[in-house]
């Protein structure tokens, strides 16, 4: 057999090399040994090999014809003359020379000493086409075989199998870190596969097979972006993908559970998996994925679900999707503020008034800021919720989809289509709107906990559900912004604020829709019907109770105009005299009262008389305080007074501080009490346990800037703070700084005020740039 190889190649030579180079070469190629899983027999074969190289290039006279043979074939110069040297000092060693090709002839029980050359150098497609054809031919040769693996009297005749196999499978793992590191992750999987595979038919090498298996699956996450990033037409590889993520999510736990999936990615590691991963499914897919996971339960889950209902919904003209997600935030605005969103999924049903209702209690200072500048020159805030609307479906919630990227998104096409109208008009009918705004209207509610991508909200670690507050980019900073008021509209129904926002809508279409609901339009057609309730009928809503009595029975005669406008005289006359007759109640009793009392105070005076004023009169002048004024520099009492600017800028740098201890070398992670809340502390604890058992620490550099503060008057302990963070991170691990990291952060942070001490209870990264 021939193998491409040279003897300049074996010791990893120049062609210049000098003597000295020659023999230091030899010898550290001697001392160098293979992994600790190869036999002696191989050990020796490699040895042999660079032996033989190192006696043919010490002697001057054999290393002179071997260069010329070396240079005729590299530089593809004249072979005939080579060919004659070598036939004129035709000895033992010059034999494998093959003058066609830098080869050398080996027999077969040099294979694996060659094999293992070619993988020391790198040449992992060499190994595996000459030891694959190699291992196959054995098998035909062998014949029958005992179950899937060689018997013991096969490996006694080829002592060099198991080492062959060996080498395969490790060039197989060789190949496939070397296509992962070139962002190839199919071809890397099925190059690690293949070897696994081999180890695994053979029974052989446990310890190899769990390091190819490891690293299948820390490929997993990229092999699972690569496959969903192709066209939609490739549905085979795409679906292999969600099986593949469906297998990660099943090992962990749920999107944020705490199970071990081997692929090493930390909570907020895989946070950022699914962040990027949602921008190459579809709004079908994430709807069927983030619904089923929701399901676990799991807070992160459910607010993608929402995402995903809310888009498709709108896009596919499926309100009922619309009122599931909202159904959904119902259950989900327990634990934080979504009432922006439930005010959106209200809107689009047509609610209007829950729609502003609800509004008044979110605390998204800049949307609702938003929503009342667009509204200036109108009664009420729809025309800015609309436009706001418009705005969050196209900005925040279509781009994460990879069908509905260039989407439009028109609240006046969506309230104009039929099947939206058939819907909403049966909607107007029913009345467990009024319960699920009691539902709302009573939601307690802490710190965000769920993120929603492009949107308010990122990771949260503890309780084993993770709060997707925005982050301080690798250390997951979370918020709690305060509330902001709405006035009330004026419109008092969906069909009434229809016909002013969208005058499109023609009397004809509207009456025509009106019939089709009458008679179960809307479930006629081919709509999905998510929503927990069933949808009802106008037919139901006209079913009244019997209110005619016994006495109109009678009267039947009597036209009907003048019994009700007799009915209404006598109704008018029976309120009129119990008005009257309250009235006087109340003055008779207030009259009586003035007289017991002035009898009352005569009499004790009387009987018991105060004492009389002694002394000079107290001398109150108008131009003097009675008491003296406080100086206004003199500093108000500990845990009163107005957060001033000087004070948020030190609570953000004792932040800070205590930041870069809990998470520096020496992990001071119960500093983290100083200043965070009971709520936010269990969060960055959590982190600060992972780097440890990672054996991973950060150092910080900090410059802060406070942008403003914002105190409410009648919530003097709650405050919210802007400030501009730049922050400069050196990542450790093991000792060794791995990456350095610059960025510039405009941070909000949420605080209160506990025992005269502000404390941080959460804060979000608004925006963030690379300085």
């Amino acid at each position: 057999m021939r193998i491409p190889l040279d003897y300049y190649r074996i010791l990893g030579l120049p062609l210049a090399a000098s003597e000295e180079q020659l023999r230091q070469a030899y010898s550290d190629r001697i001392v160098q040994l293979p992994r600790r899983e190869y036999s002696i027999t191989a050990i020796s074969s490699r040895k042999q090999l660079i032996e033989e190289a190192y006696v043919v290039l010490s002697n001057p006279q054999e290393r002179s014809i071997y260069d010329q043979v070396y240079l005729a074939n590299t530089y593809n110069s004249d072979r005939s003359g080579a060919k004659s040297l070598l036939e004129n000092h035709a000895d033992g060693s010059n034999r494998r020379h093959n003058i066609q090709s830098l080869t050398i002839d080996i027999g077969s029980d040099e294979l694996v000493g060659a094999l293992l050359l070619l993988q020391e150098l790198g040449e992992y497609e060499q190994v595996l086409k000459l030891g694959r054809p190699y291992l196959v031919n054995r098998n035909k040769a062998v014949g029958v075989r005992v179950g899937s693996h060689f018997t013991s009297e096969e490996y006694s005749a080829t002592p060099e199998l198991p080492d062959v196999i060996l080498t395969v499978a490790l060039a197989c793992l060789e190949l496939g870190r070397e296509q992962w590191q070139q962002g190839h992750y199919e071809n890397a999987a099925i190059s690690l596969e293949t070897g696994e595979e081999l180890l695994m038919r053979e029974g052989l090498f446990p310890s190899v097979q769990a390091e190819i298996a490891a690293d299948l699956c820390k490929l997993r996450p990229y092999r699972i972006l690569e496959l969903l990033a192709l066209p939609q037409e490739k549905t085979n590889e795409r679906r292999q993908g969600l099986e593949l993520l469906h297998n990660i999510l099943e090992e962990r736990g749920g999107i944020d559970g705490t199970g071990n999936d081997q692929s090493g990615l930390n909570i907020d590691d895989f946070l950022r998996f699914i962040q990027q991963l949602r921008n190459h499914l579809t709004v079908t897919e994430q709807h069927k994925l983030f619904e089923a996971e929701s399901k676990r339960p799991s807070a992160v889950a459910t607010y993608l679900a929402v995402y995903a209902l809310i888009a498709r919904g709108f896009v596919q003209r499926q309100p009922a999707l619309i009122r599931q997600a909202k159904q959904m935030l119902i259950h989900l605005g327990k634990r934080q503020d979504v009432h922006l969103e439930q005010s959106l999924c209200a809107l689009l049903l047509g609610q209007t008034e829950e729609a502003t209702r609800v509004l008044e209690l979110s605390q998204e200072y800049e949307a609702l800021a938003m929503i009342r500048e667009k509204s200036q020159d109108s009664p009420d805030l729809l025309p800015g919720l609309c436009l706001y609307c418009e705005q969050w479906l196209q900005q925040e919630v279509f781009p994460h989809f990879r069908d509905l990227g260039r989407k439009q998104a028109s609240l006046k096409d969506y309230f104009a289509d039929r099947q939206v109208q058939a819907y909403l008009e049966a909607l107007s009918n029913d009345t467990p709107t009024a319960s699920e705004w009691a539902g709302i209207n009573n939601q307690p509610f802490s710190s965000p906990q769920i993120n929603a991508p492009g949107s308010r909200y990122h990771s949260n670690v503890g309780n084993g559900a993770v709060d997707h507050n925005h982050r301080d980019r690798d250390d997951s900073e979370f918020y709690n912004s305060a509330s902001g008021q709405i006035p009330e509209p004026n419109y008092s129904s969906a069909s009434e604020w229809h016909s002013r926002r969208y005058n499109s809508y023609q009397t004809s279409e509207m009456s025509s829709t009106q019939e089709e609901a009458d008679t179960g339009y809307y479930n006629s057609r081919n709509v999905d019907t998510y929503a927990d309730e069933p949808i009802p009928t106008k037919n139901r809503r006209r079913r009244k109770p019997n209110l005619f009595n016994k006495r109109e029975r009678v009267g039947q005669n009597i036209p009907s105009s003048h019994r009700r406008r007799r009915n209404l005289a006598n109704t008018l006359d029976s309120k009129t005299r119990l008005v009257w007759l309250v009235f006087l109640s109340l003055g008779g009793l207030l009259v009586f009262w003035v007289l017991v009392s002035t009898a009352w105070g005569w009499f004790n005076n009387f009987l018991f008389p105060g004492p009389t004023l002694q002394g000079e009169p107290l001398a109150i002048e108008l131009n003097q305080p009675p008491v003296s004024i406080p100086n206004p520099e003199t500093q108000p009492e500990p845990g009163k007074g107005e957060l001033t600017t000087a004070i948020a800028e030190d609570v953000i740098n004792t932040w800070l501080s205590v930041k870069s201890a809990a998470l520096g070398p020496d992990h001071q992670i119960d500093r983290l009490d100083e200043i965070l809340t009971s709520s936010a502390a269990p969060q960055w604890r959590l982190i600060v346990k992972q780097d440890i058992a990672d054996n991973r620490h950060r150092q910080y550099t900090h410059d802060v800037k406070v942008e403003f503060v914002n105190q409410k008057a009648n919530v003097a302990d709650n405050a919210v703070v802007e400030a501009t963070v730049r922050e400069v991170t050196y990542f450790y691990e093991s000792g060794q700084i791995k990456k350095t990291s610059q960025e510039r952060l405009r941070v909000r942070y949420d605080l209160i005020r506990q025992q005269g001490i502000w404390r941080i209870q959460g804060m979000t990264v608004l925006k963030s740039a690379n300085s």
